[in-house]
């Protein structure tokens, strides 16, 4: 018999993931654009339709703000009861999940899984505890609204102008065994929020000014129905992979993104999130160590630790190499990986700053590498300029401030000799050079510096 050829064969890591997910328990997301478009709501629905075929279902926690209809529906279900926690002085509730994994139910009802739980709970977030359940080998249900999944965060924050602090990573929506998009017109929505049904009278009338603008739904219902594409996409590609179905297979794109500690690398880990999910492409998350390392102060190395564990939470590989230039290294990693895109955070320097200087993204461009640089915009709150932005550049190794006695001592030695061979009524003019030179190589502080010794 003649032996199958290579790609006729089943993935093997494709067929491992497959057994191992067998042994887990399944998860179902109900995603919706924006809160009241009716999550809870269908999965209650579907749970009481999996209740009448026989199944054990239990509530682990359902929120239902008090909408009338979504509490109708708890109706028949089993409900966990929850645990109480002092915090503050106030007593929390939470879902107890000791007692879900103890009575081990086939399918346990869990709302709203970005939220946060309360100090002391045994996993700060309620997706965690998700992952505690279908490691037991127990069939979840959640909710989650898309402005809650990481990657598209800053995304949601640039159409709303409200940043959402709780967030999922992707892995968690990646891995999930079914996403169902829950749709609602934007129309639709305004009506129901209207009508009382999603927060009382005088929320519904903030929520209408604000959040639930016409603009900002049909935004947000774009986003939904571009991540459950992308989510639909990757699960037919998962399907073929593990039944060795022929296909026209991505020949292994790459994105890679430059981490530095600046406030933007954030948004820059984001952009390239979703660069790499449209390429259907894997996502590497580089910073080049050069010797500006050693002079990180405490904010800039904590920061960059938060963006390695964004880049790590999105599923990024995070890669430190060391080097003198950013740009060499970037473009001699990207050759190494048979990287074709890269994306950068955009810069807070001055234009000034970049002229004196060089800028990675105009070194990148004209490096001839055949890179394709993407340039992720900076967040609302990091676009502001201010008195920080100069003070940002000011030098603070003694090399600039004492280049500039020395240029001025050349000035004061060329000014005395061209005095003794030529009378001119003023020769101060000789001192605005080193000035000049002070200001074009680095900046207002070393140029002041001079001013003053050429007039001292």
């Amino acid at each position: 018999m003649a032996e199958l050829a290579d790609d006729a064969r089943p993935s093997p890591d494709a067929l491992l993931k497959a057994v191992e997910k067998e042994a887990r328990g399944k998860h179902k997301i109900f995603l919706g654009a924006a809160p009241g478009v009716g999550k809870t709501w269908e999965m209650l629905s579907t749970a009481h339709r999996r209740l009448r075929e026989g199944i054990d279902v239990v509530v682990g926690v359902v929120e239902t703000h008090g909408r009338a209809e979504t509490a109708a529906q708890l109706a028949g279900l089993e409900v966990v009861p929850r645990r109480t926690v002092e915090y503050r002085g106030r007593t929390l509730e939470e879902m107890d999940l000791d007692a879900i994994l103890a009575r081990r139910p086939v399918l346990v009802l869990v709302d709203e899984l970005a939220h946060t739980n309360a100090e002391g709970s045994r996993h700060p977030k309620r997706y965690l505890d998700v992952e505690e359940l279908l490691a037991a080998g127990i069939d979840v249900y959640s909710t989650l609204n898309v402005q809650h999944i990481e990657s598209l965060n800053d995304v949601v924050a640039r159409i709303t102008r409200i940043r959402v602090r709780e967030t999922v990573p992707d892995r968690i929506v990646d891995a999930a065994d079914e996403v169902e998009l829950i749709d609602l017109t934007p129309a639709d929505l305004i009506a129901r929020l209207g009508e009382g049904k999603v927060y009382v009278r005088d929320q519904a009338q903030r929520a209408l000014k604000h959040y639930f603008s016409p603009g900002n739904l049909t935004a947000l219902r774009e986003l939904a129905l571009r991540r459950t594409a992308l989510r639909v996409d990757e699960q037919m590609r998962s399907y073929m992979r593990e039944h060795a179905i022929a296909g026209p297979w991505a020949a292994g794109e790459r994105v890679i993104v430059c981490l530095d500690p600046g406030p933007g690398a954030a948004n820059a880990v984001r952009a390239a999130k979703r660069s790499a999910e449209a390429l259907d492409a894997e996502l590497i998350a580089l910073y080049v160590e050069t010797d500006r390392h050693a002079t990180l102060s405490e904010v800039e190395r904590g920061r960059l630790a938060e963006t390695m564990r964004l880049a790590t939470q999105l599923g990024a590989e995070v890669v430190t190499v060391p080097g003198r230039s950013v740009v060499e290294e970037i473009v001699a990693f990207a050759r190494s990986r048979n990287a074709t895109r890269v994306v950068v955070g955009k810069s807070r320097r001055s234009r000034w700053f970049e002229l004196r200087h060089g800028s990675v993204v105009d070194e990148l461009v004209r490096s001839g590498s055949g890179l394709a640089v993407e340039v992720a915009a900076a967040a609302e709150a990091e676009r502001a300029s201010g008195p920080r932005d100069w003070l940002r550049d000011v030098p603070t190794t003694p090399g600039p401030y004492l280049e500039g006695a020395l240029t001025t001592a050349a000035a004061t030695a060329i000014g005395v000799l061209i005095d003794r061979l030529i009378v001119l009524p003023n020769i101060s003019l000789v001192y605005v050079l080193p000035v000049l030179a002070a200001a074009a190589r680095h900046g207002l502080v070393p140029s002041l510096w001079v001013s003053a010794l050429s007039v001292a």
